[in-house]
Formats: structure tokens, C-alpha cells, sequence
């Protein structure tokens, strides 16, 4: 490989649910050092609940648009690791996806659709033909997404697979009625305000409020806007309604949970 091709190779991100307090994660970015030392790696998260999957797509769905395009998305909460479920890559406009096929990529594929995918069976990508069965990040995915930063072409990584048979999870759209838009809860955030299903889109230059949980909560544009420890409904930076308390964990003080059903009321 010339210095030309590796000073222009894209960066690769890392999110799993591995945590910092074990060794995997730095386990991953070692092999891919393996690999190519050359290549930038960026941490999304590692504190992605464990086996999260729907957290871990709302996330990724969320951070994928602030990088280069040609950008490695390598993404690992993986509870199925060992099983029939595929390793997959994906291509799609901004870059490319590695990881587990189990929906953790659905978030991002319904914002940018795949263009092809591929099942990962090429074993001269792996780390080794025989691996863990409980450390795929380790063992197929990492090595994969180096070899595809350093500029193996997508289509060797393995066979061909058809990217509507890529897996969804089951999280219902918002859906508009006579008096607002009803949803869900897709992700509680570090701070546990509440993010729903709901693009800040249905609400910008209208007066609204959420019910949700028997409370009426008014749609407002700052946590300042009501008073320390008053509940909240806004359009986070990530531009979906969320509900939040001001200097206070909403999540923990009406113990909503993901899927629960929420209605936005435009006045």
C-alpha cells in the first residue's frame, strides 16, 4: 500500500455495549492496528446498554451524518454472536456499515438505503477461520472494517446478499392524526430525558403539548423555558421530540420506558 492510499484511507467508528471496564474494546482497535496502524479510529459509545440493540440503532442512526463520506461505521451489540444470525457489511451513500445483521443498522438504512451488502464468508478478511463464538467483534468484524478502510473493495468481503432481507427492528413510524402525531419513546439518553419517535419537523412554528403517562406536557423550545425541576417537551439537537425535566432525570421520575405511547397536540 503507497503513503498516497493510506493518507487518504476514510476513518473508522467504533460503538458497542462492551463498556470501559474490560478489555474489548481495546482489543478490537489493536487488531485493526494489526492491520493498518495508519487508519483514525473514532469512539462513538461503548456504554450502549447491554444487548441494547434498539439504543444502539438510535445512536448510530444519530451520529452517522457527521462524517466523512467513505466513512467505516463498525458496530458491535451483537446477543446473538455465535448463532445463525449473518455478519454483514453495507454500503450506502455516506460510507460503510460492519457488524451484526440484527436491525442495529435499520435506523441509518431507513434515513439512507443501502446501495448492495454482503454476508461476511470470505475468511481471508478474518482474523482467523475459527473464531470465538462469543467475540465476533474481534474476529470478523474489526479485521473487516480495516481491510475495508484500507481499501479492499466491498464486494471481495463475501457474498452478494439482497439488502431488503437485512433484518428491521420492529419500531413502529409516528403516524399523523386529526389533532397531531402520535408515537413512541425510541431512547433514553445519559440524561434520561425521553426521546421519542417524532421528528422535531411535526412541531417547528406551532404551539403544541405531549400527553403521555396521564400528564400534559407543554412543547416549549429550552429547558429554561420552565422552572428547575419542571417537565418538558422540546426538539432535542438530535431533532426528534424528546421530553425532559429542567436540571432533573425524567426517565427516572415517571419511569416511562421505551415503546411506551406518547401523542404530540398541535393547538
Amino acid at each position: 500500500m503507497s503513503k498516497k492510499q493510506i493518507d487518504q484511507q476514510p476513518l473508522i467508528t467504533l460503538l458497542s455495549d462492551f463498556g470501559d471496564r474490560d478489555v474489548y474494546v481495546g482489543i478490537m482497535k489493536g487488531v485493526i492496528a494489526q492491520i493498518n496502524p495508519r487508519l483514525t479510529i473514532v469512539d462513538l459509545t461503548h456504554q450502549i446498554p447491554p444487548q441494547d440493540i434498539a439504543a444502539a440503532r438510535f445512536s448510530l442512526m444519530n451520529a452517522y451524518p457527521y462524517f466523512p463520506v467513505g466513512t467505516v461505521h463498525l458496530a458491535v451489540v451483537d446477543p446473538g454472536v455465535g448463532s445463525k444470525r449473518r455478519a454483514i457489511a453495507v454500503e450506502f451513500a455516506q460510507g460503510f456499515l460492519v457488524g451484526p445483521d440484527n436491525g442495529i443498522f435499520s435506523g441509518v438504512l431507513s434515513q439512507s438505503p443501502a446501495i448492495a451488502a454482503v454476508e461476511l464468508t470470505n475468511l481471508n478478511y478474518w482474523r482467523t477461520p475459527q473464531p470465538s463464538k462469543t467475540f465476533h467483534g474481534r474476529d470478523i468484524f474489526a479485521p473487516v472494517g480495516a481491510n475495508l478502510a484500507s481499501g479492499v473493495p466491498f464486494k471481495r468481503l463475501g457474498q452478494e446478499i439482497d439488502p431488503a432481507s437485512l433484518v428491521k427492528l420492529d419500531i413502529d413510524n409516528c403516524n399523523q392524526t386529526t389533532t397531531g402525531v402520535v408515537g413512541c419513546i425510541q431512547y433514553i439518553d445519559h440524561f434520561g430525558n425521553l426521546v421519542s419517535n417524532i421528528p422535531g419537523s411535526h412541531v417547528q412554528g406551532k404551539t403544541w403539548y405531549v400527553q403521555v403517562g396521564g400528564l400534559t406536557i407543554p412543547g416549549c423550545e429550552t429547558y429554561s423555558d420552565v422552572k428547575l425541576g419542571e417537565i418538558i417537551a422540546l426538539v432535542g439537537s438530535h431533532g426528534w421530540v424528546e421530553i425532559a425535566i429542567n436540571s432533573g432525570n425524567v426517565h427516572s421520575q415517571l419511569q416511562l420506558d421505551c415503546q411506551e405511547t406518547l401523542q404530540v397536540v398541535l393547538t
